[in-house]
């Protein structure tokens, strides 16, 4: 039986489409029970890891080469960019095997990202210098749906293609490398020691994107033009006055803030929040959130902080399941004008 006291979900915030099983979150507590819960049960069910720790893929290497599954054949589409019809697709034994044969051959994406495992090591706090878990996937599951055109994936593709995303904590850039082909311009952001790591990886991988469903046949993904590379430091901004804060951030205003794999430790919350408060266009910018779930009192006091943020009802966040596969939560946070109390 349904649950008919279960908010339905807008279908849309900004750039972000909430699938119909998206859910309120109003009790933080609540939240990560269900979440915690269903990491232990979904291990102890069918065998998986559950928690894994830290998460960052190998913090051995000083160069990583990342291979994303885009989930879909090479030369399936038709000259004209579509699939084959259901008439066409049963025109003749030959023919089927030939199909046959391209949907074993899935389309990939090879990525090679430059690491700083001295960093790691010798920079008090960094954890950005090298590759994490969340963002590989992550950037996998948004690939996998823009390649295919997918009409409900969780990102419009037709509004971000025109969309200014803006990244918090971005690490070695990865996200940035892999999204950043299908949206006008993309802002990547961490502290200051780490814009030199991002900057290199951009400018490494710019020309290696296979092309883009939305661009024509043989064409290249857009080079590094599209992407800024700038330092934004979350605790210059929580400490600034609201007159000076402007200074420290991009000037143009964010259609997409994502966070991933930025929540870990609690002395940075506080100004994570700041950040994401500032950042956040009220009825413009959609705010994305992934974490990989680690300690259960750092993922509630961070949700705890950002529902504090509202206390007028000015922010709505949303939970989303079945995404990625993996300990992860996402969340989708919406922010509407101070003077309207949000359903």
């Amino acid at each position: 039986m349904a649950d008919e006291s279960r908010e339905v979900p807008p279908p849309q915030r900004g750039v972000v489409q909430l699938p119909a099983s998206a859910t309120r979150v109003i009790d933080a507590d609540e939240e990560v029970f269900l979440l915690y819960t269903n990491i232990v049960s979904r291990k102890a069910a069918d065998g998986s890891r559950g928690f894994r720790g830290l998460g960052h893929i190998n913090s051995h290497e000083d160069t990583l080469t990342i291979t994303l599954d885009l989930g879909f054949p090479k030369k399936i589409r038709g000259d004209n960019g579509d699939f084959p019809d259901k008439e066409q697709s049963t025109r003749g034994a030959h023919q089927k095997k030939v199909r046959s044969r391209r949907r074993e051959t899935e389309q990939t994406l090879e990525i090679e990202i430059f690491q700083d495992k001295t960093a790691l090591r010798s920079r008090k706090g960094d954890t950005g210098s090298v590759v994490w878990h969340a963002s590989v996937d992550f950037a996998e599951a948004v690939l996998r749906q823009l390649y295919s055109r997918e009409p409900a994936g969780l990102l419009n593709p037709a509004l971000f293609a025109n969309a200014h995303v803006i990244e918090l904590g971005a690490g070695t850039g990865v996200l940035a490398v892999a999204l950043a082909p299908f949206t006008r311009h993309y802002t990547v952001t961490d502290i200051e020691d780490l814009i030199p790591l991002i900057r290199k990886n951009v400018a490494h991988n710019a020309r290696n994107h296979p092309a883009s469903p939305s661009k024509p046949r043989g064409s290249l993904s857009p080079p590094t033009s599209n992407i800024a590379a700038v330092a934004l430091d979350w605790i210059e901004i929580r400490q600034a006055s609201l007159a000076l804060r402007h200074k420290l951030v991009p000037s143009e205003p964010a259609d997409l803030l994502m966070v991933v794999d930025c929540i870990y430790h609690p002395s940075l919350i506080p100004p994570l929040l700041s950040t994401i408060d500032y950042l956040t266009v009220p009825d413009r910018t959609a705010v994305l959130v992934v974490v990989e779930l680690r300690a259960e009192d750092v993922v509630r006091e961070f949700l705890q902080g950002w529902l504090g943020l509202s206390p007028a009802g000015e922010w709505e966040v949303w939970s989303i399941s079945g995404f990625m596969e993996g300990p992860y939560a996402i969340w989708v946070g919406w922010k509407h004008t101070s003077h309207r109390q949000c359903p």
